[in-house]
């Protein structure tokens, strides 16, 4: 079972989102997330946040069709996308995917990149997807799968990545290290439709593009 999590950024393809879409699907919306939800024309399980981005005439739209609003202060320390990704967790869901994550405003969206890396969201996997674009959070392992010439790219996150080995790249890694701040593991191929990234310390922002960047 998976969680899909609608953030209230960017969400410049809204075809291509939708057909991401599963009928077991858990959606919920982070607050402003819940308009990209009513232009793809799906009913959220629940939304989330402090709502200062769904007007009230939404949030009864919402209330109508029997939607779960759990509403928290403006004055809170997390933002609504974290509060989705607690819950989603919560629910057991096996791994998330969250759309609409990046654009808008730069701080928000590496904080969202960053939240996958927050200890209390550790035993969830989380994928973003924006137009194209996706980016895993690799612990310990993943698979990534696409097709061959797609551009991929390794990030430490963190701190230095210990023992980073990869299958499936043009450049491929035997137990090395990625260095914070340096830029090794930028821009390497695929070379099939799956490759597996393994790391023995640290964590790794894995970046795939659709298209060449």
């Amino acid at each position: 079972m998976r969680a899909v999590i609608f953030a209230n950024g960017s969400l410049d393809n809204p075809t291509a989102a939708r057909a991401l879409l599963r009928p077991d699907d858990t959606i919920i919306a982070a607050d402003g997330g819940a308009a990209h939800c009513r232009t793809l024309g799906i009913t959220p399980a629940l939304i989330v946040g402090d709502l200062d981005s769904l007007s009230q005439v939404d949030q009864t739209h919402w209330e109508n069709q029997g939607v779960q609003i759990i509403r928290h202060d403006r004055r809170k320390d997390e933002t609504d996308l974290e509060l989705a990704l607690l819950y989603a967790q919560g629910l057991d869901r096996e791994e998330a995917l969250v759309l609409g994550a990046l654009g808008g405003r730069w701080d928000q969206t590496f904080a969202n990149l960053l939240l996958p890396a927050y200890h209390n969201l550790e035993s969830l996997p989380v994928t973003f997807w924006h137009d194209g674009l996706w980016i895993y959070v690799v612990r310990a392992s993943r698979t990534i799968r696409g097709h061959a010439g797609q551009t991929v790219s390794l990030i430490p996150v963190g701190g230095d990545v210990h023992g980073v080995s990869t299958t499936g790249l043009e450049y491929p890694l035997q137990g090395e290290t990625l260095y914070f701040g340096a830029t090794r593991g930028v821009s390497n191929v695929l070379q099939g439709e799956t490759a597996t990234v393994q790391v023995q310390d640290g964590m790794l922002l894995c970046f795939v593009f659709d298209q060449q960047p």
